[in-house]
């Protein structure tokens, strides 16, 4: 298993990279939202020679115009990776199935060389989504053992905690094979 976190803004620009394959930036949310540490995040990771990924907190609505807002504000490389959080959104609302479903669909039209993935928690695979559709692999938040969540479904990352940072694995062979994966979109 590879190791990686995920930062937002609530996280500082200069996290620790040390036994790190990957890292996920909050870019955007919504159509107005971009995270002000975005571009000293994504440098920081760059840096350090990690795979680089970014995702969107998906609201309800909207979702070409969030869509193109998401690529608006990321930087757009081969090897990045695109990923959709879709998860209960402050109003208490979230998006549907069908629209989580458009949005990947729309990224991967408007990024057709960029994998995406859908990132939600252990919760929301089993009791909320009806389609199973996670673009090119899912990303799998089930806060027990490392690369063990509780799913029957193939995942791509597991983020297994969130102290002190929200933690991740990648289910793949060797930090090459994800680099294989994310640039074979």
């Amino acid at each position: 298993m590879l190791r990686g976190i995920d930062v937002s803004a609530y996280q500082s620009s200069t996290y620790d990279t040390d036994g790190l394959s990957f890292v996920f930036m909050k870019a955007t949310e919504g159509r107005s939202y971009v995270n002000p540490k975005l571009k000293a995040q994504t440098e920081r990771a760059r840096d350090a020679g990690l795979v680089v990924g970014f995702y969107h907190f998906l609201w309800p609505g909207n979702l070409t115009a969030q869509a193109e807002y998401f690529v608006s504000k990321t930087p757009e490389k081969k090897g990045d990776i695109l990923a959709v959080d879709w998860e209960t959104n402050g109003e208490g609302t979230h998006a549907s199935n069908s629209e989580k479903d458009r949005f990947i669909r729309k990224l991967k039209e408007l990024r057709p060389d960029s994998r995406v993935v859908l990132y939600c928690n252990r919760h929301f695979w089993l009791t909320v989504d009806t389609t199973s559709y996670a673009g090119d692999g899912l990303w799998i938040a089930d806060y027990v053992s490392a690369g063990k969540p509780r799913i029957q479904a193939e995942w791509r990352f597991h983020q297994y905690t969130d102290d002190p940072v929200d933690t991740n694995v990648a289910d793949f062979a060797s930090e090459a094979a994800l680099r294989k994966w994310a640039g074979g979109a």
